[in-house]
């Protein structure tokens, strides 16, 4: 088994990070809003540094997974990719469709989620490339 690079573990996180800010800001930011619900009352009343840092310890946690899978299978570049990216498609998509389904949320808000949790895992997946 090979070691976990922990510096691809934080930029990788920061990578997945970076796309999320632009996702929920620049592109999707009133679909999102109006789909999920979440009014600027909401939004208002939201520490934003503490939510900041609780999402980018949870993309810690998601690359330090990915990591330790790297590390135990030693892949090829390309094959890096092709994980990342069948994780975030296979794996944390149908997560959130299948908690989606019972919540009655709409496919719109699916779509938004599940292209940022794709967009995250091949920047991801860039930042391990760089790193193999």
């Amino acid at each position: 088994m090979g070691n976990i690079n922990l510096l691809a573990v934080f930029l990788g996180a920061l990578a997945f990070f970076v796309v999320g800010a632009i996702w929920y800001s620049l592109l999707f930011s009133k679909a999102w809003q109006r789909e999920s619900g979440v009014t600027e009352a909401m939004m208002q009343g939201t520490s934003l540094p503490k939510l900041l840092v609780l999402t980018y310890l949870f993309e810690v946690l998601i690359a330090v997974m990915f990591a330790h899978l790297l590390a135990r299978t030693q892949p090829s570049p390309h094959v890096i990719m092709m994980m990342a990216l069948g994780f975030g498609a296979t794996v944390m998509t149908p997560a959130v469709g299948i908690n989606y389904l019972y919540q009655r949320k709409s496919l719109k808000l699916f779509l938004i989620d599940a292209g940022h949790f794709i967009f995250g895992m091949a920047a991801m997946g860039a930042v391990f490339v760089c790193f193999s």
